[in-house]
């Protein structure tokens, strides 16, 4: 699917009453299934899903067609609608792709229309044996094909207007819950960033500017600033290890059954950090992964220092991978943070 930008805070949580709506309208049959498409496609609309709006908006007015035939945007289209379906060349005997492009409302239409003319081929057949209620009378062969070919196309009409209805409700019940647990982790990523930014201000009085730098950095297009939002965040560890556990000696800790010299000094920020959580936790796991945890952070933030200092531009890939450290970071301070209250 082609790249999309990525819908604001508001149109999300308006996608999200708006997916709760059209569930309910689509369980309880409240609407027609061709206004609901149309909500649907809206809903698309807000979350910047391009191609599903369009898909909404032909499933409620049809596919369109040329006299040369379909479009190859509109196959695929339908296609990824699951609109698809194969049959036999009378000629080749290949078995061909096509699709159906009668819209929601024409397949409606068409169960409806199906329904009245049976029950007109039914009346017909109880006019034929009127005049003797007690004597059976075959219909007319004609009479029987007719309501055949009746029953085929209500059936499947109806086993089409299922598949759309499917495929819409399909469609709403992902989004909706994709929307209801992305609010969720933002509640809770929230949480942690307020606290962090609350208790962080007071032990290291840069830190709200260089967090601050951090969110304008994030909410840009342009590569380098998301490498400077992880600077940023590497600059925030430092400071916030000479604020915790200034340099000094080296210790000597068993790693491996081996004693084995832990530097202190002021370059080694991550390693202060870590013998911070360690004297200051008396939880051993606790201890195993805020190690783990700023180890790795530790060992990317530097990384990426250093390629920048070599001139390279490729040292964030991309906004999401920026929006993945930030994350760590926050996560790790607030670690942090919470062992010192200890204190």
């Amino acid at each position: 699917m082609e790249d999309m930008i990525p819908p604001s805070r508001r149109a999300m949580e308006e996608a999200l009453v708006l997916s709760e709506e059209v569930l309910r309208n689509i369980e309880l049959r409240e609407l027609p299934l061709a206004n609901i498409a149309l909500k649907a496609s809206r809903l698309a609309r807000l979350l910047n899903e391009y191609k599903f709006q369009k898909i909404m908006e032909y499933e409620a007015s049809g596919y369109p067609a040329t006299p040369n035939g379909v479009h190859s945007d509109i196959f695929a289209l339908a296609i990824l609608a699951g609109r698809g379906y194969k049959e036999k060349d009378s000629k080749t005997g290949a078995l061909k792709e096509l699709i159906y492009l009668n819209s929601i409302e024409e397949l409606e239409h068409d169960t409806r229309i199906a329904e009245t003319a049976l029950d007109a081929a039914r009346d017909s057949d109880v006019s034929i044996s009127s005049s003797n209620p007690y004597q059976h009378v075959q219909p007319p062969i004609g009479n029987f094909m007719e309501r055949k070919r009746i029953m085929d196309n209500a059936a499947m009409a109806s086993k089409r207007l299922s598949a759309r209805r499917s495929f819409i409700y399909s469609y709403v019940l992902s989004k909706h819950y994709e929307l209801k647990y992305s609010g969720i982790a933002d509640d809770i990523f929230s949480r942690t960033r307020e606290r962090v930014n609350e208790v962080i201000g007071a032990l290291v009085p840069e830190a709200v500017q260089k967090l601050s730098a951090v969110h304008d950095n994030l909410t840009s297009e342009n590569p380098e600033d998301w490498s400077n939002a992880v600077h940023s965040c590497r600059r925030l560890l430092q400071d916030l290890a000479d604020a915790l556990f200034p340099a000094q000696e080296d210790r000597i800790k068993k790693v491996n059954g081996k004693q084995r010299p832990i530097k202190l000094e002021k370059n080694n920020y991550i390693n202060r950090l870590i013998a911070f959580a360690e004297d200051n936790s008396a939880s051993g796991r606790f201890q195993s992964i805020v190690g783990s945890h700023l180890g790795f952070l530790g060992d990317r933030l530097d990384s990426v220092f250093q390629a920048a200092q070599k001139g390279s531009h490729d040292q964030i890939i991309s906004k999401e991978e920026a929006d993945r450290y930030v994350i760590y970071t926050y996560l790790v301070v607030g670690d942090l943070l919470s062992l010192r209250k200890a204190i």
